[in-house]
């Protein structure tokens, strides 16, 4: 999968792991992301330090698969759950009928800056 990026839009960015998820993050960005293990609330500071590329705008650093010493920090702005999806499953003339719901619990992160 190709990311194009435009140089005048985005002058620093990384592209961070978290939750077995990829995300492309500049400063300043607000993400979703999966719930992290731990204790965690509004307002709490979270660092990355799963970082697979880092651009300043000049030098760009690839990781093999992760950049040394290389961290984004970010604040928790929310935690909650998205939407329910409602799973069913049926089966024709055979009286079975199964309905299902669940919510999947995420961390609104503001991207507050790279190291």
């Amino acid at each position: 999968m190709a990311i194009l990026i435009s140089v005048k839009t985005m002058k620093e960015f990384a592209i961070i792991e978290t939750g077995g998820k990829q995300y492309l993050v500049s400063a300043g960005d607000i993400v979703q992301i999966e719930k992290m293990k731990g204790e965690y609330k509004t307002g709490d500071a979270v660092v990355f330090n799963k970082v697979l590329v880092v651009d300043n705008g000049s030098d760009t650093t690839l990781g093999t698969p992760y950049i040394a010493g290389a961290t984004v920090e970010g604040k928790i702005e929310k935690i909650s759950r998205k939407k329910k999806v409602v799973v069913i499953k049926y089966k024709a003339k055979s009286n079975y009928f199964k309905k299902r719901g669940h919510r999947q619990p995420f961390f609104e992160v503001k991207i507050l800056k790279f190291s």
